[in-house]
């Protein structure tokens, strides 16, 4: 929850730009189509509040539920409501009044904003009752559908303990961070005592990455390797590494040390509580993001935005691939399909839409110190949108046949074969 400061930042600035699109509304309605003063104040009201309750819905409150059913029936109807007092004063008392008076419209726009604004705030905040207990910048009328409601399941009670945790890295040229990598996250885990096994997966390196791991395998028998027998590709490695992981539950984990290694011991601490799946988030409060790439971090919170609204989920990072999941999850979500990265969104997406529990933590994450990105944007956004859609079409058309509840393979224990090098 952020601090009330904050929070009437966020408020002013939504209302900032509610007022400016509502300006420029009005402007092309009268300037260039010509149309009469009140109906286009009346349209650009509408079409303004619109805008608004997206801004605010964003900027604000951007919690709770984003099902399209519910914001569409539900949400937008009680912002309709609580704005209801405010909009009859303007365009019953503002805007015929200074129109009479020979107002410039855009000053007649800006009024009638400052009007509605001011209303809207005594009415929902202060005559409200329940509103008196929070603060003015969270939603008023659309309190009752900001609980976050997403399809998160229940904690199962009965879930045997983590004995050993896997952490499965797909490398690919990354002699320059997987050893540092490697190093920082067993000695980590050495200081947390937990038993762990990391598997690294050489996706067919070009470079001294197979040396390099030879060398920690001898370092520490807990470091094992594998090479990718599938071709080339992120998502090829992933699953090569949850093929062959050999403990109760597997984190995938960077290979550039982006990933903190104290948040594995977050991960390990909800999956011992008994959750099936663990999902970090760069994006709620505690978390940490240093250097990311401005245009990679716009196209993350549109994607992740798209995802969060299409599924009407509580969670804002599903691109990200660091991720823990319990060995019976991997078996009720298999077989994976994705060759390259978008693998980061068809691991979490199936895990919820069969109905696997999971609760979100904030993690750290840092840019990479060495070595090239393997992501490219323009070659991964088809592919992307391919497996959200696919598993968007499997929750709304399957009729529950992949659901856990109904599905006895993703209730089985995880029969996959070992390898190791």
């Amino acid at each position: 929850m952020s601090s009330p400061a904050n929070g009437r930042l966020k408020f002013l600035g939504a209302a900032s730009l509610s007022t400016a699109f509502n300006l420029v509304l009005i402007s092309v309605l009268i300037e260039q189509l010509q149309w009469d003063g009140n109906i286009a104040n009346l349209v650009a009201v509408e079409v303004s509040l619109l805008f608004g309750f997206l801004a605010y819905r964003l900027l604000v409150w951007s919690g709770g539920n984003w099902q399209i059913q519910d914001v569409l029936l539900k949400q937008i109807p009680l912002y309709h409501i609580s704005h209801g007092a405010a909009l009859l004063g303007r365009i019953l008392l503002i805007f015929p009044l200074l129109n009479y008076w020979g107002v410039h419209y855009g000053v007649n726009t800006l009024a009638g904003a400052i009007f509605g604004g001011i209303l809207n705030y005594l009415v929902s905040d202060r005559i409200l009752p329940e509103l008196r207990r929070s603060h003015f910048h969270y939603p008023e009328a659309l309190a009752p559908s900001l609980v976050a409601s997403g399809p998160r399941a229940e904690r199962p009670d009965s879930l045997p303990p983590v004995d050993l945790l896997s952490i499965v890295i797909p490398a690919y040229n990354e002699e320059g961070s997987i050893s540092p990598t490697v190093h920082k996250l067993s000695q980590r885990l050495e200081e947390a005592d937990l038993n762990y096994e990391i598997l690294v997966v050489n996706d067919n390196s070009r470079d001294r990455t197979e040396q390099i791991l030879q060398q920690l395998h001898q370092e520490n028998p807990r470091v094992r390797y594998i090479n990718n027998y599938y071709p080339n590709g992120f998502g090829f490695a992933v699953r090569c590494g949850v093929e062959n992981f050999q403990g109760d539950a597997v984190i995938v984990y960077m290979g550039d040390s982006s990933d903190s290694p104290d948040n594995i011991i977050d991960y390990y601490e909800q999956l011992q509580a008994g959750y099936e799946c663990v999902f970090g988030s760069r994006f709620i409060q505690g978390s940490k993001i240093v250097d990311y790439p401005t245009h990679k971090l716009l196209i993350n919170r549109l994607a992740n935005w798209f995802v969060k609204v299409l599924f009407g989920l509580d969670y804002n990072d599903t691109t990200n691939a660091f991720k823990a999941y319990r060995k019976e999850v991997i078996q009720g979500i298999s077989p994976l399909l994705s060759h390259h990265f978008n693998l980061t969104v068809e691991m979490p997406l199936k895990a919820i839409v069969r109905g696997y529990s999971y609760t979100i933590v904030p993690i750290t994450w840092h840019n990479r110190k060495a070595g090239v990105s393997k992501l490219k944007i323009k070659e991964m956004g088809s592919r992307y949108l391919f497996i959200v859609l696919s598993i968007f079409l499997e929750q709304k058309l399957s009729g529950g046949d992949y659901h856990r509840s109904r599905n006895p393979i993703a209730q089985s224990p995880i029969s996959s074969h070992k390898s190791s090098n």
